[in-house]
């Protein structure tokens, strides 16, 4: 089967049972301090799922884009990508367990749809735990469609799901396919990786505060999910989806490229023995694919990130070199990063039309940091020249040459042999493991939370936010001052618009000067549901780049001094908000300026 034509079995059949189709939401969360990337395909309808009305409806369906940072390291193997989909079905208050289990098992095994075999499925439920009952209801609605007892599993840890440590959250019922070469056995057991999740059910039930407690939703809500790669491997009947029609025509070119086959079965050699280096080269292959593929899509997506040192930007610009030091581990020696991406825009503009739309943007700027980093290397060679002329290389510096000049372990090694010395491998892994340990912790403690945060703190943040996108428009005066993009935490807002210069202090207090204007007149905050084609025909403003459904919530402050599409919340009245204060003006990229500001009491 073709990626096309799982994607538009999915959509046609949750249409089939009442459901809305609505687009993928961007890669980078605007308003979501708390993560770096969407995550997950619930991300996007958080508010949603804590009870705020969605314009089309309770029954939604879709594919959304999404970027993992934590798997870095199982890159490679049959079923880890940095950039993946998610097929995902949303019941907001309507339907629940007995529907959900009904429809994920309909899709799977019917012969309309995907036609799986049963005798190569099992399932899972939760097991219970503190005050979460055992999930016996799941059990039993598996039992009634034909499911074997024995391939059903009480099971904990990843059966109670929730994607960060606060937010909507629930038990959960996951399905998963045998990929072994042999009949699958009577017995599902969690440790076998031949079994392979496709789909989760997660039933919300939840909302898990900031104290680690849960309570009750209102409204119950289901949140399904099923690993587009991983499923459209086991239809295709491969070990993974590097070789389906996701990624072969990527890894085909770095064949061309480096001369080096890519063997993932042992007959295709036509040889009893493989060469020693086959798996090394297979996996730095798929790792290349999939790092060039998660590029991509950050520099193409509607909130495009460049390579820096901080945040996304240091995500991507990790992926690329990574690609980078690995292609000259396959003998290419030339530029390759930007002829892998054109085959990638090539193959997904179809469904992500805003990577053909910013090709120029994503292959310009690969280029850029592959001479960038080519020029670090070369340093590095310098370095490297300096410590061999002691003799053997330390652990140390094996390090220092991996983490400041991008040099692998494997190249230094090769380096080494060639001046008949050698590295104490053995320190560098002490060495590499301390500093992951370390960067892990620090990560962790820069992005713990939960999802997109709907504190009143928060709230008042974003009804300011469009205060403030109104108030540049009208100080400046200029018709191309537009919103680029923000990002909002409890404690401020930072905000993105396209200006060519700096504002000067008389301007910056022109801007809060308005802004308290509005909010001591006391104007009233409205929401209301339209169609995007008359919300836009009335003068509403729309996040730059942002895909919008048929049916949009527009949020209208006072007499139309702001009218905005957008997912909410805010407050009622701008009397609510305080005092808002400037704290900072400055270059965010070229053309565009970022203000950061806050609310005060009063």
């Amino acid at each position: 089967m073709k990626a096309r034509e799982l994607k538009q079995k999915y959509l046609d059949f949750f249409k089939s049972k009442g459901h809305v189709v609505i687009p993928s939401a961007s890669l980078i969360p605007l308003n979501d301090s708390t993560v770096l990337f969407t995550t997950a395909g619930m991300q996007p309808l958080v508010p949603f799922l804590m009870g705020q009305k969605h314009p089309l409806g309770v029954r939604l369906v879709d594919i959304q884009k999404c970027l993992r940072t934590v798997d870095f390291e199982n890159i490679g193997d049959n079923t880890h990508h940095t950039f993946f989909q998610m097929l995902g079905n949303w019941s907001l208050g309507d339907y629940f367990k007995k529907e959900s289990i009904a429809w994920s098992f309909e899709f799977l095994t019917s012969s309309d749809w995907l036609n799986l075999p049963l005798n190569k499925l099992a399932f899972t439920v939760y097991e219970g735990k503190d005050n979460v009952p055992r999930d016996e209801e799941s059990a039993l609605l598996w039992k009634e469609l034909g499911v074997p007892e024995k391939r059903i599993a009480y099971l904990g840890g990843d059966n109670f799901w929730s994607a960060g440590d606060t937010g909507p959250c629930g038990p959960s019922s996951e399905i998963f396919y045998w990929t072994g070469d042999e009949e699958a056995p009577e017995k599902f057991d969690e440790n076998d990786e031949r079994w392979v999740e496709i789909w989760n059910n997660v039933f919300i039930t939840y909302n898990r505060k900031d104290d680690s407690t849960l309570e009750a939703l209102e409204t119950k809500n289901v949140d399904t999910g099923m690993g587009f790669e991983r499923t459209l491997a086991v239809l295709d009947g491969k070990k993974s989806a590097y070789e389906t029609d996701l990624f072969m025509p990527v890894i085909k070119q770095i064949e061309k490229l480096s001369g080096k086959k890519y063997y993932f079965q042992k007959g295709d050699l036509g040889l009893e023995e493989m060469p020693e280096c086959w798996e090394t080269d297979m996996v730095n292959m798929r790792v290349i694919a999939d790092h060039i593929r998660a590029a991509v899509f950050l520099m193409g997506d509607e909130n495009g990130v460049t390579p820096s040192n901080v945040d996304q930007g240091y995500i991507l610009r990790r992926l690329i070199r990574k690609a980078i030091r690995l292609g000259k581990l396959l003998g290419v020696e030339e530029n390759f990063t930007s002829k892998l991406a054109e085959v990638v825009i090539k193959n997904y503009s179809e469904s992500y039309p805003e990577l053909g739309e910013n090709k120029e943007k994503i292959l310009n700027g690969l280029k850029l940091e592959e001479d960038k980093f080519k020029r670090t290397l070369e340093k590095g060679l310098t370095k490297f020249s300096r410590m061999a002329g002691k003799g053997d290389i330390s652990g140390t510096d094996a390090f220092l040459l991996f983490q400041s000049y991008g040099f692998p372990i494997e190249m230094t090694e090769e380096l080494a042999e060639e001046k008949g010395i050698k590295v104490d491998t053995k320190a560098f892994e002490e060495e590499y493991n301390k500093h992951q340990k370390l960067s892990r912790k620090g990560a962790e403690q820069k992005f713990k939370g939960g999802l997109a945060d709907d504190s009143e703190a928060t709230t008042k943040l974003h009804t300011a936010t469009h205060l403030l996108n109104e108030a540049l428009k009208k100080v400046l005066k200029n018709p191309d001052v537009a919103q680029r993009g923000s990002n909002i935490n409890p404690d401020r807002l930072r905000f993105d618009f396209s200006f060519d210069r700096k504002l000067t202090p008389e301007e910056k207090q022109a801007v809060e000067d308005e802004i308290n204007r509005v909010i001591n007149e006391k104007m009233e905050v409205v929401r209301e549901e339209m169609k995007t084609e008359d919300a836009l025909k009335a003068g509403a403003h729309g996040e730059f780049g942002a895909k919008y459904p048929d049916k949009v919530s527009v949020y209208t402050i006072g007499d139309n001094y702001s009218k905005e599409i957008c997912m909410g919340p805010h407050v009622k009245n701008t009397s609510e908000l305080g005092k808002f204060k400037i704290k900072k003006e400055e270059s965010s990229s070229a053309g565009v300026r970022r203000i950061k500001a806050v609310l005060l009491k009063e």
